[in-house]
């Protein structure tokens, strides 16, 4: 039996160039650019894959939580 952990989506706003390589590699569409830096649009609809992560250059988006 598996669960969703409670996990939160953490955006380090002073690091982000505004690239968008978080937003093209998330396949839930959780994220949009904003007044030019990433902006978590969906919360609930994330599913945890890190590709944001993953793939940020600047390390300004990351998962945390339990």
């Amino acid at each position: 039996m598996s669960t969703k952990t409670e996990v939160s989506l953490i955006v380090e706003k002073n690091w982000c160039k505004g690239c968008g390589i978080c937003v093209a590699f998330c396949p839930k569409n959780v994220l949009e650019i904003k007044n030019g830096k990433v902006n978590i649009r969906d919360l609930e609809a994330c599913i945890q894959c890190g590709q944001c992560e993953l793939r940020c250059p600047d390390f300004a988006i990351y998962l945390g939580g339990k």
